[in-house]
C-alpha cells in the first residue's frame, strides 16, 4: 500500500494514506513532524502569502512560510474565498458517454408512469402539532399487522414545520411535503393535518397536481372523534391498494441517485468521492440521472462545474445558484466560508476550497444538464446541481424531495443518519467500514490499497442494482429514517 499521494503534478502538497512519523522519507520528502492519515505535508518550499495547491488547484493561501516536509492544516493555510463573484461561461468539452449496455432492476410502476424502488405506505404530518399521533397510528397498525404481506414497511416522518411559518418557508414546507406524498417509493400515503395550522389540507390538496386517488388518503385530525382508529382505518384501506404491486424488469437508467458527502475526511476527495464521480458518468452514459447538491461546499470549485455547463442557460442558472446562496450566508451576517466542520478539520480538510475541491469529485466529469432551484422536481437526465445547504438531513431531504430514489452518501467519520429513500453510506477508508460495520454499506477505502476505480465502479454498480431490486441499506435495517425541512425565515 502507498503511504501518500501527490494528487496532481501541479500540486505542492502529498497526501498521508496512512499515519506517517517524524523523520520518515515519503516522495524523496523526510518528514519534520508526525502526519495523521489524511493530512497534508509540503513537498515544495511554500512563502508566506503564496498559494497552496492541492487537486491542481488553489485550497488558500500560506499565512507563513512553510518548510518542505511540514504539515500543512489551520496553523499555517488561510482560505481566498470572498463574497460574490463575476463569473464568465468558458466552457470546455465534456468526454461523450454514451453505452449501450443497460442494466434491469426489479422495481414498482407507478400508473403515473414512474418506478418506485420501495413500495411503503407513509403517514405524512403537514404540521409538527399531529407528529405524535402520526407515530400512534403506525404503531397501532404495525401491531394489527406483524407480518406485512404488501409493502415493505409503513413509517412516519416528522418534522416541527407546517404553522407559524411565512413566505418561502412556508411556501418550502409545503412544496416538499407535497413531493414527498407524489414519492414513487410510497405505495400509499396517509396525509395528516390538525385542520387549524397555516399549511391548510385544502389548500394542500388545490396544488398538489395530479396524483394516484386510490392510493393517497387524508384526514384532518380535529374532524373526527378518534384520529388514531381513523388514521388506522385509512391505512388499512391503502394497503389493501396495494395487494396486487409486484416488482417488474425496468432499466437502471430510471434511478434517480444523490450524491451527498458527510463527516468528510482527507480522503474523501481521493477515494469514495471521484468513485461517485464515476459512477456519476457511468449514469450519464446509459442516460440516467444523478443529483449534487450542498451548494456551500461547491464554493471554491463553482467554476469547474460552471465550465461543464451544457449552455448558456445552464451556466446563468448555476451561478444563480451559487450567488443566491452567498448572499443568503451575508444576509444573515455570516461569512460563506465558515466550513469545513470540526470533524472535517480532524480529518484533514483545511479550508472550504479543500473540502469544495473534493466534495465536487462525486460530479465526475460529464456535463451539467440542469438546475433545480427550491421546490422543484427533476427534469433533466445526466448531471443535475440541487438547490440546498450541506446539512446532510436537509440535504439528503432535498434529493428525495426533487425525486431521487436512493442517495449514495459518502462519509470519512461515519454517521447512521438515514433520509425517507435509501441511503447508501460509503466509506472512504477502510478502517471506517471495519469499525462502523452496523452503518457502512460499502467501502471505497481499498482505492488505495490496491484496488482499482474500474473494478470498484462495476463493484458499487452491481451494489446499487440490488438496493434498486430491494436490498435493504443500512439506515434502513437499523430503521434509521429522517427528514429535516431547510428553513431560512422568522417563526411566528
Amino acid at each position: 500500500m502507498k503511504k501518500s499521494i501527490i494528487i496532481s503534478p501541479n500540486d505542492n502538497v502529498s497526501v498521508a494514506l496512512t499515519g506517517l512519523v517524524k523523520g520518515e522519507v515519503i516522495d524523496g520528502v523526510t518528514l519534520l513532524e508526525d502526519i495523521t492519515r489524511g493530512h497534508k505535508f509540503c513537498i515544495k518550499p511554500i512563502k508566506a502569502g503564496e498559494k497552496v495547491i492541492k487537486y491542481g488547484q488553489v485550497i488558500g493561501s500560506a499565512t507563513r512560510d512553510i518548510a518542505v516536509g511540514e504539515h500543512v492544516h489551520l496553523q499555517n493555510l488561510k482560505t481566498d474565498l470572498s463574497g460574490e463573484l463575476e463569473y464568465t461561461y468558458n466552457p470546455v468539452e465534456t468526454p461523450n458517454l454514451k453505452t449501450d449496455k443497460v442494466p434491469t432492476v426489479k422495481a414498482y410502476k407507478r400508473k403515473n408512469g414512474l418506478v418506485g424502488i420501495r413500495n411503503e405506505l407513509w403517514v405524512i404530518p403537514t404540521v409538527g402539532c399531529v407528529n405524535a399521533q402520526a407515530k400512534e397510528i403506525v404503531n397501532r397498525f404495525n401491531q394489527k399487522h406483524p407480518n406485512l404481506e404488501y409493502v415493505e414497511g409503513v413509517y412516519t416522518f416528522t418534522h416541527p414545520y407546517g404553522c407559524s411559518q411565512v413566505g418561502e418557508d412556508h411556501e418550502r414546507t409545503k412544496k416538499l411535503l407535497q413531493q414527498m406524498v407524489k414519492h414513487p417509493n410510497a405505495g400509499g400515503l396517509l396525509v395528516l393535518g390538525l385542520g387549524c395550522e397555516n399549511n391548510r389540507m385544502d389548500v394542500f390538496k388545490e396544488t398538489l397536481g395530479d396524483y394516484d386517488a386510490e392510493r393517497v388518503e387524508f384526514l384532518i385530525a380535529q374532524d373526527v372523534e378518534d384520529e388514531i382508529v381513523e388514521g388506522v382505518n385509512r391505512l388499512e384501506k391503502l394497503y389493501e391498494a396495494c395487494k396486487t404491486d409486484k416488482r417488474e424488469d425496468v432499466l437502471l437508467s430510471q434511478i434517480k441517485v444523490g450524491l451527498k458527502c458527510g463527516g468528510s475526511d482527507g480522503l474523501s476527495g481521493i477515494t469514495a468521492n471521484p468513485l461517485l464521480g464515476r459512477f456519476s458518468d457511468y449514469m450519464a452514459s446509459i442516460n440516467g440521472t444523478t443529483v449534487l447538491t450542498e451548494v456551500p461546499e461547491m464554493f471554491g470549485a463553482e467554476t469547474l462545474l460552471m465550465a461543464r455547463a451544457k449552455d448558456q442557460q445552464i451556466f446563468d442558472e448555476i451561478v444563480k445558484l451559487i450567488n443566491d446562496f452567498k448572499y443568503y450566508y451575508e444576509k444573515n451576517g455570516q461569512p460563506c466560508y465558515e466550513n469545513p466542520s470540526p470533524g472535517n478539520k480532524a480529518g484533514g480538510i483545511s479550508t472550504l476550497e479543500d473540502k469544495s475541491l473534493g466534495c465536487t469529485q462525486k460530479s465526475g466529469n460529464s456535463t451539467v444538464c440542469g438546475v433545480v432551484f427550491d421546490g422543484g422536481q427533476l427534469n433533466s437526465t445526466g448531471l443535475n446541481l440541487l438547490n440546498g445547504p450541506g446539512n446532510d438531513m436537509v440535504a439528503v431531504t432535498n434529493l428525495a424531495c426533487a425525486g431521487c430514489h436512493m442517495v449514495l452518501f459518502t462519509t470519512g467519520r461515519g454517521t447512521p443518519f438515514g433520509g425517507f429513500v435509501p441511503t447508501v453510506k460509503v466509506s472512504t477508508n477502510t478502517a471506517l467500514s471495519q469499525h462502523k460495520k452496523n452503518w457502512i454499506d460499502f467501502n471505497a477505502g481499498d482505492i488505495v490499497e490496491g484496488a482499482s476505480f474500474e473494478e470498484k465502479l462495476q463493484q458499487l454498480i452491481d451494489y446499487v442494482c440490488r438496493v434498486a431490486s430491494g436490498e435493504k441499506t443500512k439506515n434502513e435495517i437499523n430503521n434509521t429514517r429522517e427528514i429535516a425541512l431547510f428553513k431560512t425565515g422568522v417563526t411566528l
